[in-house]
């Protein structure tokens, strides 16, 4: 294995890996490019021996939204073949395979609002922060008022794959369907 380091490559000359299992949406890439806007390019695109994206094709997205002319990569010129596709696929499952400690988020969150941070660079949309603080309980001896309980119907439905969860989400939500991606 080589000693990769960072070079600068034109945003135009990297070619989207046409495989790629990952998705982005319009919401996504803009979230990713508030996140380059707030805090700078710090995860380079990794990139194989022909400018190919390996990994960081949202990024990449991103950065032409920013008008970026250039972006960081690393390039990881000693993959096989069969190693750059898996690791297409690797590098999001993997970071998707990791779980939050709700309690430890919740302290970070308020911290940050508290610092008047703009939480919404974070990536979580404003239902899952509620959701999140919704099992706090300001005074554990009262309940809410009658009128304060409201109904809420949710149904699950159970998916082979991302990739079928985010094409039943998309549709449930073009129908008018209030919904979130839930994983369990």
């Amino acid at each position: 294995m080589t000693k990769a380091k960072i070079e600068h490559v034109k945003t135009e000359a990297l070619i989207p890996y046409a495989r790629n299992s990952r998705t982005h949406s319009e919401q996504q890439v803009a979230q990713i490019a508030a996140s380059i806007r707030e805090f700078g390019f710090t995860n380079p695109v990794l990139i194989d021996a022909e400018n190919g994206i390996i990994a960081g094709h949202g990024r990449v997205m991103a950065a032409q939204k920013l008008g970026r002319k250039d972006v960081p990569c690393l390039r990881l010129d000693y993959l096989t073949d069969a190693q750059k596709r898996a690791y297409v696929i690797a590098d999001n499952k993997l970071a998707l395979n990791a779980g939050w400690d709700d309690e430890m988020l919740k302290i970070e969150i308020d911290e940050l609002k508290a610092l008047e941070f703009d939480v919404d660079l974070l990536g979580f949309d404003d239902e899952e922060i509620k959701s999140l603080f919704d099992d706090d309980v300001s005074d554990g001896d009262t309940l809410p008022d009658q009128e304060e309980l409201v109904a809420a119907f949710e149904v699950a439905v159970e998916c082979e794959n991302e990739a079928e969860q985010e094409t039943v989400f998309n549709l449930l939500q073009a129908e008018g369907y209030k919904c979130r991606i839930l994983t369990m």
